[in-house]
């Protein structure tokens, strides 16, 4: 699509997700940075995103926030970019990129606020049932494995390594062998390394 996209982003935030997709796309984009706090409180930047987070995007008219639906979006408009599977084999695909979104995402966020499930009973209202259920079941889906979801890189293996490195790098998740391994081929990829540096020169300003 010919529309250039804009991303709303911060260095340091998620927004560095859908950096690195816009990257491995390769599809015109623009960057708009917003610093935490008012910035990103604005009438201006609530009517993209009334969260007041970031990242969103504007594609045309278009608007899309939350980072799972972004890899989702630019994934399907640019499909020239093998970043999803064809529809008819997209079930691990859909399955890790929401495992990341509905269970990863919340678990790593309620452990590093210093809570997290302990009971039975309470591990039945949360979806992911518990931080460590939920790291166990990522390290076996990707034991031994390249990619998560096809036989080539997608937007789920951005995802999933995206989550496991900020992770590691900031001492939330506990560094495993197998983490390790999944993730170091997906972080030295060309577009990876782009948004990387890109990224720096970003926060440098």
């Amino acid at each position: 699509m010919a529309d250039e996209i804009v991303l709303y982003t911060n260095p340091q935030s998620r927004g560095a997700m859908t950096h690195w997709m816009l990257e491995e796309i390769g599809c015109p984009y623009r960057i708009e940075v917003k610093a935490f706090g008012p910035e990103m409180k604005t009438p201006d930047y609530l009517a993209i995103n009334p969260m007041g987070k970031v990242p969103a995007i504007v594609h045309g008219r278009r608007i899309v926030t939350e980072t799972g639906a972004i890899l989702c979006y630019l994934a399907d408009i640019f499909p020239e970019a093998g970043l999803a599977p064809p529809p008819a084999m997209r079930d691990a695909y859909y399955r890790w990129l929401f495992f990341v979104a509905g269970c990863c995402e919340p678990a790593l966020a309620n452990k590093a606020s210093g809570w997290n499930p302990e009971t039975p009973e309470l591990k039945g209202r949360f979806g992911y049932g518990s931080y460590e259920q939920t790291i166990d079941t990522v390290a076996k889906a990707i034991a031994g494995k390249r990619y998560i979801a096809a036989d080539h890189f997608t937007a789920a293996d951005l995802y999933m390594a995206s989550f496991l490195h900020w992770g590691m790098m900031f001492g939330a998740i506990e560094k495993q062998p197998v983490f390790e391994a999944y993730v170091k081929p997906h972080l030295e990829r060309p577009a990876a390394k782009r948004a990387e540096e890109q990224a720096a020169k970003l926060m440098a300003k």
